[in-house]
Formats: structure tokens, sequence, C-alpha cells
């Protein structure tokens, strides 16, 4: 797979997904269609059914390919829960260039938050790239959106325009988080949240090795608001994860008293009425929130483990079935 030197092909990988899928979407319950430019648009929530196995899809191309993922059974809070798990050896690109919903979608009269490989071929968002040191030079790739609306012929020509392509070349995976496919792929991003509070609290990612995590997979909510709110505490109280890495046991041990979502003065309630405490404003929220609730890191070099956090089955009880 050509292209830059530290190029993986998560976008190729995720075409090839995409093709699969495409393949089957009545076993998958999806519409794929060609938009009038030739982006190729496959919707796993928005007007079609979708379901778990387009969750896992959705999953794996948010991953580029080059992420494991499959349902389980998880044990939490003395109960069965039913769950997903999630795995890779690659998690800086996987996770953070590929998975990580940071390119936020907005031609005039169309807003999604993007994931997916075709993020490392935008590279929009400069400072995030420039600390991965990842680029892909592709020749099509994947987006997925996290919406209620399917991509526009406009939507598609803004997006193909940021990543040097032409429309034909590129494409979309949609669901709304208000959906089983988009309460699958959320779940899915356990490692993810990890990887991304390490970068904000200055760790370089890139030494994290391998990573391998579960969360419990939410009931469909009655809209994207409230789903939201059990999305993100599937994450928070109920997610589990495991990463090595290369560091040393003095930086490790720091690290896992400040990693999970229990370290920050937020936890301890569902999200949904943290949202409302600060009155609808992400903003307001503490971004040191967001990360699994319960954390291991393992030191390569010394074969150390250091835990931190814990799950909260009474919270994420209310907050995914009210009791």
């Amino acid at each position: 797979m050509g292209g830059t030197v530290n190029d993986l092909g998560m976008n190729e990988r995720a075409w090839r997904l995409a093709d699969a899928a495409a393949e089957r979407p009545s076993e998958l319950r999806l519409a794929v269609r060609h938009l009038g430019n030739g982006a190729r648009v496959v919707d796993a929530g928005v007007e079609a059914r979708g379901g778990f196995g387009a969750g896992l899809m959705l999953a794996r191309l948010c991953m580029g390919g080059l992420g494991q993922v499959g349902l389980t059974s998880l044990s939490i809070g003395g109960r069965a829960w039913a769950g997903v798990e999630v795995w890779t050896d690659h998690p800086a690109a996987a996770c953070m260039a590929a998975q990580y919903a940071g390119w936020a979608i907005t031609p005039d009269g169309y807003f999604a938050m993007g994931s997916g490989p075709l993020r490392a071929k935008a590279r929009v968002e400069t400072e995030l790239f420039a600390k991965l040191d990842y680029a892909e030079d592709a020749a099509r790739g994947v987006l997925v959106l996290e919406g209620g609306q399917l991509p526009t012929d406009e939507t598609a020509d803004w997006v193909a325009g940021k990543a040097g392509l032409g429309p034909e070349s590129v494409t979309f995976a949609v669901a709304p988080t208000a959906s089983l496919a988009g309460g699958v792929q959320i779940s899915a991003r356990v490692l993810e949240t990890g990887l991304h509070k390490m970068e904000t609290l200055g760790f370089d990612v890139r030494r994290v090795v391998s990573a391998i995590g579960t969360a419990p997979l939410p009931p469909v909510a009655e809209n994207d608001m409230a789903a939201i709110g059990r999305t993100n505490d599937c994450v928070l109280y109920g997610g589990q994860a495991h990463y090595t890495l290369e560091s040393d046991d003095d930086e490790l041990e720091a690290l896992a008293a400040r990693l999970p979502a229990s370290a920050s003065a937020d936890y301890g309630a569902p999200f949904y009425d943290v949202f409302e405490r600060y009155e609808h404003d992400f903003y307001k929220i503490d971004p040191l929130l967001f990360s699994p609730g319960e954390i291991w890191l393992t030191s390569v070099a010394s074969g150390r483990t250091f835990h931190g956090g814990q799950l909260d089955p009474d919270v994420l009880r209310t907050s995914l079935y009210g009791s």
C-alpha cells in the first residue's frame, strides 16, 4: 500500500470493508447509493434500519480496518450485560488518526462529526496529526458520519475538496447516535477515549503498543440527545481498557491515577444530568471526564501493571434503564 513512510493504508483497508458490506445490504439492513457526483453513501441507520451487524461494520470502518471488533457478554456489578470488545495492535493510528471523531463536517445546511481514515488524508486537524506524525497519501477514502442526515452532493464536494480527492473517490457511512448501529460504533470507542485523554494529558500515544477493551451496549434511545447520554455512560461507567505501553513505571503509575473517568470532578452522575447541569454546553464539562471507567497500564519494559478507576453499575443502570 503506497503513501508516506508511516502510511498503514487504512483508507484502502476501509474501502474494501465498505465494498464487502455493500455486497450484502439486505443482511446488514443497509441502504447503499451513489450521489450525483459519484460519492458512495452507506446508510446504516438514518433511513435504513441498520442493526448490530451494521454497527460492527461502522466500528471497523472507523478504525481503518486495523481494529478487531466483536460482540460479547460482560459481567458488571454481578449481572450480565451485552457488550462490545475491541482490540488493536496499532492504537495511535487506528484510534487517533482514524476513529477519533475530530472532524466537524460543516458545509452550509449540514452538520455531522466525521471519523475514519479519510481524516488521515485530509489532515484538517493539523495540530493532532503533527503530534501523531501520521498521514495517508490515499487515492480514495472512507469517512464515517455520526448524524441524522445523509450527506448531499454539496457535502461530498466539500469533504472531497478538503481531502484533495474527487467526490467519486469518497465513501460515506452514516448512522445517528440514536440507532442500533450508532450505539455499537460509539461503545467501540472505549479504547479511543482513553487514547484521547492520554494525548490531552501530554502523553505521547505513539508509545502505546497495543490495546484491548470492552464496554456495554446501550439500548436505543428515543432521540440523539438521550442517546449521547447513554453512549457516553457505557464508556464512563462500564468501559474497561488495558493498554500496553513503552514507558517507565513511575510515569505509568502517575498516568493510571489520572486516566480513568473517575479522576474527573464531573464523574458520578449520568452524563445527561451532567449535560443539563451545564445548561447543555459541552464546553463547560470537564474534558478529562471522557475516558474508560477502569484502566490497566502495562509496561513492556518492566512487565508491571498499574490499575486505575472503577466501574459504577448503579449509574450505568440508571442511565440505560431508569432504575
